[in-house]
């Protein structure tokens, strides 16, 4: 798995993953989480185009980082998830809790919300 992290001008950041998200990797995610996430009222934006597979390591990354965020006065915006991905997050009951975007662009302004 690859993980980068953007900042932007506004504050906001995007963290972009590529590859498995899973038990085997999913420390990465946290870790890299923890640290865009300790910042006032942070606002992320993670990029999901890239992951090929993600299992219940991954998820508990993106819902512990989502709750960081909104206990911080910010948010964790997920965008570009592939089908499989988009499917997964909808069968396990998440899509009504952490906000999905089709793109970055739209998570970063928070408009078209899946």
């Amino acid at each position: 798995m690859h993980v980068s992290v953007v900042g932007n001008a506004d504050d906001s950041v995007v963290v972009t993953i590529r590859g498995n998200l899973d038990i085997d990797n999913g420390t990465t995610l946290t870790t890299t989480l923890d640290q865009v996430l300790d910042r006032p009222a942070p606002r992320v934006v993670v990029d999901l185009s890239g992951i090929e597979f993600c299992d219940s390591t991954g998820l508990s990354a993106l819902i512990v980082g989502h709750n960081r965020a909104a206990e911080g006065g910010g948010w964790l915006r997920l965008a570009a998830p592939s089908e499989f991905l988009g499917r997964l997050l909808d069968t396990v009951g998440l899509t009504p809790r952490l906000a999905v975007y089709q793109t970055v662009g739209d998570a970063l302004v928070g408009r078209d919300a899946d």
